[in-house]
Parts: structure tokens; sequence; C-alpha cells
């Protein structure tokens, strides 16, 4: 493998004009530039990183923790492009970190970012709680932002989407179209979100005065699968419902088709609304209702917040990004309209 020394003497210069050239650091003219390029390209010299970021402090890397529980969604996908996408905008690159099954492989994750020198670090968190982020900023000097969780001692560190409140209007907009019988498939519970689903709809029901039925609450796990599995297991209990909330729309498609095979129409007798209006929403049959959570803004707000803090700029404000319900063929009125 060349080094830099090879690449100086190809091209006639010392070494420290080469570190120059390479760094961008100190006046280094156009021609003597032209003949170190040349030279890397020609003797194939590939620049050690890692000593380059030690030198500099920089790696011009943004890393982000997912726990790989999530890769298999539409959401994550949407996620992901955004962030490689606005990151490599900015003229940075992405580095991926699994956080596994438990909060201990989250913190690894982290710390090997860390490790890796990245300039800032996005935590999408799933076993991590509030007060462990929290003493992770504190303990650290790198900016790290976390997506969708609300920090309490760090506000200025998060950027979310408030699940429960999205969950509350949604059922509370079905409530005011006619419903009164509501079925509902939570996500994942050892998942924040889906925690947070479920609290907004049982509050959505107690502020109408309308009694919370276990029966018409079912588990799922987040997959089309599971949608068509908590249809099945509500039916089982001769459960009657009117409306239906998945708490994401891969769950109300399975939920739709398995309604479907069970010759319950949508939406003449039952109401289906989903979360995250994912891009195949508008092109179900009938066209998904979901409650659209703002993935785009959220990944953007990230990004520009971390580089403002590696600038030297410091936040003193939380933001938060309201979900949408963008309704479609999916919902009608209820029969108490």
């Amino acid at each position: 493998m060349a080094t830099m020394q090879e690449v100086a003497k190809r091209a006639g210069v010392s070494k420290a004009t080469v570190s120059r050239v390479l760094t961008g650091k100190g006046y280094v003219g156009e021609e003597t530039k032209a003949r170190v390029f040349q030279a890397i390209t020609e003797s194939g010299y590939r620049p050690n990183l890692l000593a380059r970021s030690l030198a500099s402090s920089k790696t011009q890397t943004l890393g982000l923790v997912v726990t790989n529980t999530l890769y298999h969604g539409v959401y994550f996908s949407e996620l992901l492009s955004h962030a490689a996408r606005m990151t490599e905008d900015k003229g940075r690159r992405l580095l991926l970190a699994d956080g596994k099954h438990s909060a201990e492989e989250e913190r690894q994750a982290i710390q090997y970012l860390l490790d890796l020198r990245c300039d800032a670090i996005i935590i999408y968190p799933r076993f991590l709680s509030v007060d462990e982020l929290d003493e992770i900023i504190d303990n650290h000097s790198q900016p790290l932002v976390v997506l969708n969780r609300r920090l309490r001692k760090h506000a200025s560190h998060c950027v979310y989407s408030d699940q429960k409140a999205s969950s509350m209007s949604v059922v509370s907009r079905l409530i005011t179209r006619g419903h009164r019988d509501i079925a509902f498939i939570t996500g994942s519970l050892d998942s924040p979100t889906g925690i947070e689903r479920l609290s907004g709809y049982k509050e959505a029901l107690a502020q109408h005065g309308i009694e919370v039925r276990n029966e018409l609450i079912t588990e799922g796990k987040w997959t089309p699968a599971s949608g068509a599995q908590g249809v099945a297991e509500l039916l089982s209990r001769k459960a009657t419902f009117t409306a239906l909330v998945a708490s994401n729309d891969d769950m109300a498609i399975g939920a739709i088709k398995q309604l479907h095979e069970s010759q319950f129409a949508v939406p003449q007798q039952v109401s289906v609304v989903g979360f995250d209006d994912i891009a195949i929403a508008p092109f179900t049959v009938p066209a998904l209702s979901s409650v659209k959570i703002p993935v785009t803004e959220m990944i953007k707000e990230t990004i520009n917040r971390l580089i403002f803090m590696l600038d030297g700029g410091d936040f003193h404000y939380q933001q938060t990004f309201p979900g949408e319900l963008i309704t479609r063929d999916s919902i009608t009125d209820g029969p108490h309209a």
C-alpha cells in the first residue's frame, strides 16, 4: 500500500505539502495541488482517515443508533433514507450502529460511534430510559440528540412527536364521527411509541365518557401479520366494534385484509385508521386513513440542530412535531353520527 512519503516523492514535494493538500490547511499553489492529486491517483494512496481525524479532531461523520427490530418496517426505511440524504447534503457521512435488544446494547452502540470519533450522534432509542439518556448526554461532550423521545433534563437535545396526543386526537375524531365501539391494536408494548399510542386511546375514551373495554384491545407486533392476527383475536372474542385503530399502517393493512376475509366491509361496517402514513397508504383498497408523523421534518431539525451544536451553538427550547390525520376512504361516520 502506498504511503504519504511515496506520494510526496512522486509529486516532487515534501510530505508536509502532501498533508496540507489533504487537510486543506495552509496555502499550496494550484499547480502543486494538481501534481499531488495526480500522484495520489497514480500510486493508489488512501489517506488514513482515523489519523486525519485525530489531527483535525473532526471526522465529518454523524452517527445513528437504531435497534434492529425497526429495520424491517417502512417507517425505518423513510427515516434512514432522509437521514442519509440530509447528512450528505451537509457534506458528511452517516454511520449506523445497531442498538440490538437491550438498553446495555444501545449503550454499547452509542459508545461504538463515540469510539469512531463521530462528530455528533442521533439516538433513536427503544430500551434506554429517559433518565439513562439524560445521564449519557451529561457524560459526553459530543453533541447528542435523541429522536422520538421526550427528555426531562435535556429538553433541547430531543426532537419528538407527541404520540399520545396524536392517538388521542384520532380516537376523538372517530368519536365525533359517531363511533363508540372502537377497537385498538397496540404496537409492541416494550416500545415507548406503542405504550404512548395505547395511552392516548384510553385517555380519549375517558375524556368522552366511554368505558375502556379490554376485549377491544389486542397487542400487535408492528407487522401486517400481527394486524391480521389482532382482528382474528377480536372476532374470536365476539367483540363488536364499528371502528379500529392500529398503531401503525402495516398492522392496519393486515387488519383490513383480515376484516375482508371475515366478511366485514371497510369502511361500511368497520372504519380503519393507522399511523405513520406510509407511501403505500393512499394505494390500498380502500385507501388507508392514517396519522402522518412528520419524519422528514424531524430528521431535518435533528441534523440541523447537531450541525448548529458542532458550530458552537446552543439550544434552550424544546420542539414538538404534531401528528396529522390524513383522511381517506377507510373511515366513515359511525352509527351515532
